[in-house]
């Protein structure tokens, strides 16, 4: 509501708009920046202000029916360490980065990954910006996850971890603020950092090309075709999938290509392992290679060490993994099994 003095102002100014949207170019500029306005404001609904809320009983599964429909939801409701991946996940940081010690797991949910890390024999920590998470641990990762928010700070120390990992993570938050949790996260990674994000486009990496199936709108699929190789992200808000409630699937807000999040992660300092990614890729089944966009990536000076396989010439099943995804697959990788061609 505009009020006394200002009126006068105000419709000077719209008059000045009015003259100028008169000119085709300018017209342009204007709906442009409206629309990014706009956008900018729908985004504004998902920040941190609300992530207690998003990421409250409701997204870990409590009052949802565990055999419906996820509908675009989380998969909590029916999770656990094997229904969640956690179990593979666990044994594949475990193997690939062999001279670990301890390990930060950033979105750790209810710590079923830090669950598997600690049986596993390492110093295995984890934080969430959910309350919720935190106060409902897996039986194995209770005393050691913490309320953590990227963009507000993590409560631990400058290079505190030898690993880092961010699985499923950091597609949560808006594109704008992207930049300043990957600089938290180069902050208390004293070696390497391991992210999983769902992502489009060509690798460059040590795995497969990505994709926006299921990412996207469909109906803005065609559009987004359309523009090739070069486009890369983030995709517009509007565009994004949405689950039955009409929100963006999973909570996800940045889907981008890979030659973007490789960018991002090159300006927080940190570069990119294909020859590590690659290893990783050869010990995952089809099923998870072909979900799972990964990225490796080693901090300046970081010790070669943690990235030796802790028991090369074997396999993730010979290693004592047991999931349903690995029964009768052989040993992927090393052993000749089902062969994993992509994260």
């Amino acid at each position: 509501m505009v009020r006394g003095a200002a009126r006068p102002v105000v419709a000077a100014a719209r008059r000045l708009l009015e003259r100028a949207a008169a000119r085709p170019g300018v017209a342009r500029v204007m709906r442009r920046t409206a629309a990014e306005l706009q956008d900018a404001l729908r985004r504004s609904h998902w920040r941190s202000d609300r992530r207690n809320e998003l990421y409250g009983a409701s997204y870990y599964g409590i009052g949802r029916d565990p055999g419906g429909d996820r509908a675009g939801r989380s998969g909590y409701a029916r999770y656990d360490r094997v229904t969640s991946n956690a179990e593979v996940a666990g044994h594949l940081v475990w193997r690939t980065f062999g001279g670990a010690r301890t390990v930060l797991d950033v979105g750790c949910a209810t710590g079923l990954v830090v669950e598997v890390l600690r049986e596993l024999g390492l110093d295995a920590q984890g934080c969430d910006v959910s309350a919720y998470a935190v106060a409902n641990p897996s039986p194995g990762a209770d005393g050691h996850l913490r309320v953590g928010d990227l963009l507000g700070g993590l409560p631990y120390g400058d290079g505190a971890f030898d690993v880092v990992t961010a699985l499923e993570t950091l597609e949560h938050l808006p594109p704008d603020q992207v930049d300043r949790a990957l600089g938290e996260l180069r902050r208390v990674c004293g070696g390497v950092l391991y992210a999983t994000i769902p992502s489009f486009g060509p690798n460059g990496g040590g795995g497969p090309d990505g994709h926006m199936v299921g990412k996207v709108r469909p109906e803005r699929m065609e559009h987004y075709r359309s523009l090739g190789e070069g486009y890369a992200g983030p995709v517009a808000f509007d565009d994004l999938a949405r689950d039955a409630a009409g929100n963006p699937v999973e909570g996800h807000l940045t889907i981008a290509s890979f030659g973007w999040w490789t960018e991002r992660f090159a300006a927080a300092g940190f570069r990119r392992r294909a020859d590590v990614e690659r290893r990783m890729v050869g010990d995952l089944v089809p099923e998870l290679a072909a979900a799972w966009n990964l990225y490796v990536l080693t901090v300046p000076g970081a010790d070669e060490a943690l990235l030796a396989d802790r028991a090369p010439g074997s396999s993730l099943v010979s290693l004592g993994l047991r999931h349903p995804l690995y029964e009768g697959a052989g040993a992927p990788g090393a052993e000749g099994g089902a062969t994993a061609t992509g994260p």
